[in-house]
């Protein structure tokens, strides 16, 4: 890796970083005229600057002669050469497709030339070319995941036991930004930046970005900061408001915004749901090798921006009103948003463990997805997975790959009855997975970190001590209803029954006689509809999620007259 001081221009010559996966491909002259139509050449000089680390770039540049090296900020300040790109190679990442602030700086190193075309052109040029749509797309996914291995980006300084320390990196985790948590109790340089940023530990957590410090900011401050779309940019009125971008949520707004629906989604947390979260999804239609929930949810919110679609995040709606034919959604401490219609796709909710102690480890030990954030928490394991569904089976074998054992502990006596057989296949099949049957978890023990578990054989009742880096729960999940209380109706299990298990109702929870039966998707509130797992009846599937986000949005047209 090559070092540069702050006050110094980059070595020269540097050689060209070699492509990793698609990371750093070639563009062809036909692919680079494509581009040209939108944008124009210009001559760049040795130490100019293309794209500054913490500020968003609205501009896609193609290397045409010369060489650029992409760098990165470390702890004390100094930049290093993470990529170098020559000729025919193009600079960005996700980020700048999406508008967030850059995570990378951009400095020319050899003179030369570059083309220049604003993001914005890109997304059009690109939206009728497939081969090179999919070429700098998938470039892009991968480049981000780089930037996440590589631990670049932001810097989070808190404790391990710090329950806002722990938000702040679930938040950057579940939207895939790329960052590094520096342990406030553990690493031992953390008191020393802490104090060249004038900040004391009491005052931690902190957010570091180049000379930047967010005091404990909150999950919006954060999002604004980086460039992601927050409550406030919310518009007064839409057409249709979707509450969750999970698979059935963000299914909705594609469809929705292709449709020419005003269309603008709320998410909570982060964009993905339960899917987001998934190593590898290797049922999915249409993808043959498997993808990652992580690219399919970014694949997909680019698709819903592309076609205008709004997807909000740090944006949590607390309570659905509705009157006239109008509904409002309040937010937690936001003005409301008023939608035509509303798509309910909140989804459902992780089920914790009954076990004593155990949430004082979430975050430091216990997890609840099984993603390469938390594959770098683990070590080199051993691991244990609780679960005996597919996202239980994913996990096992996405981190049978990096650790030295996983045990897979199910209360059942055998994996196939609720498990897909391709993963029960893959499970049996490895070396480093054994399944341990008929198996509950009783006790958890560490030091603030998890470091052991005590579980029963329910057939003997023999008691087993196992050391362990980390914990993964994967056990089901209850719906994200509790906002919807009064508003629609709702299962004894706190599902929404939708069609004719749905009768209109007021909001206490009378009868009330229509012209019309609910629709398929719609609930007891005419102009309200349900899709994916939080409708009660629903195939938990990725691709059945899907579908019902698309049906729903037929039906709104129908709801709509036309």
């Amino acid at each position: 890796m090559f070092e540069v001081a702050p006050d110094q221009r980059a070595p020269t010559p540097l050689p060209e970083t070699p492509d990793f996966h698609g990371a750093y491909p070639r563009l062809s002259d036909e692919q680079v005229a494509v581009l040209e139509a939108g944008g124009a050449r210009r001559a760049v000089n040795r130490g100019e600057t293309l794209v500054r680390e913490g500020e968003r770039s609205d501009y896609f540049f193609v290397v045409l002669s010369g060489k650029i090296a992409v760098t990165t900020t470390d702890d004390e300040g100094n930049r290093h050469v993470i990529r170098v790109h020559g000729p025919g190679r193009f600079l960005g990442e996700l980020g700048d497709l999406e508008g967030q602030a850059a995570f990378y700086t951009a400095e020319v190193v050899e003179p030369g030339e570059v083309l220049v075309i604003p993001a914005e052109r890109v997304r059009a040029l690109v939206g009728h070319d497939p081969v090179l749509s999919d070429l700098i797309l998938r470039a892009y996914l991968v480049r981000r995941s780089l930037l996440i291995q590589d631990g670049t980006g932001f810097r989070i300084i808190g404790s391990c036991y710090d329950r806002d320390t722990a938000r702040l990196r679930e938040f950057a985790a579940r939207n895939r930004l790329p960052h590094r948590w520096i342990d406030l109790e553990r690493d031992k340089h953390a008191e020393r930046l802490l104090q060249r940023f004038g900040v004391s530990p009491q005052d931690t957590p902190v957010v570091v970005w180049g000379s930047e410090v967010l005091r404990n900011p909150t999950n919006t401050e954060l999002a604004r900061r980086v460039g992601l779309p927050v409550p406030d940019t919310v518009p007064d009125e839409s057409d249709v408001v979707v509450v969750g971008a999970g698979p059935a949520g963000l299914g909705a707004a594609v469809y929705g915004s292709s449709d020419g629906l005003t269309t603008a989604t709320m998410e909570r947390i982060a964009t993905g749901g339960q899917a987001g979260t998934s190593s590898r999804i290797e049922n999915y239609l249409g993808f043959p090798g498997g993808i990652s929930g992580a690219d399919l949810t970014e694949r997909a919110v680019l698709q819903a921006g592309k076609f205008g679609a709004r997807i909000i995040v740090s944006a949590e709606v607390t309570r659905l009103e509705s009157d006239s034919g109008h509904h409002l959604l309040r937010l937690a401490d936001q003005a409301p948003v008023i939608a035509r219609a509303v798509v309910v796709a909140t989804g459902a909710r992780y089920r914790k463990l009954a076990v004593p102690g155990i949430e004082s480890y979430e975050g430091n030990g216990v997890y609840y997805a099984a993603t390469f954030q938390e594959a770098l928490m683990c070590g080199t394991g051993p691991v244990v997975i609780v679960g005996g569904g597919n996202s239980a089976g994913q996990a096992a074998v996405f981190l049978a790959a990096r650790v030295s054992r996983v045990y897979l502990l199910i209360r059942g006596d055998d994996l196939n009855k609720s498990m897909s057989r391709y993963l029960v296949d893959q499970i049996h099949q490895h070396p480093r997975v054994t399944v341990l049957p008929s198996t509950e978890i009783r006790e958890v023990h560490g030091d603030g970190l998890l470091t052991a578990l005590v579980a029963e054989d329910k057939r003997t009742g023999e008691h087993h001590l196992i050391e362990t880096r980390a914990l993964f729960v994967f056990i089901g999940a209850d719906p994200n209803t509790s906002w919807l209380v009064g508003a629609v109706e709702l299962d004894d299990h706190g599902f929404v029954p939708t069609g004719q298990a749905a009768l209109y109702s007021d909001t206490h929870g009378n009868q009330r006689r229509a012209q019309r039966q609910p629709m398929t998707l719609e609930t007891s509130r005419p102009g309200v509809f349900a899709a994916g797992d939080v409708r009660r009846g629903s195939v938990k599937r990725v691709a059945a999620a899907v579908g019902e986000g698309s049906m729903a949005i037929r039906e709104i047209h129908e709801y709509f007259g036309t």
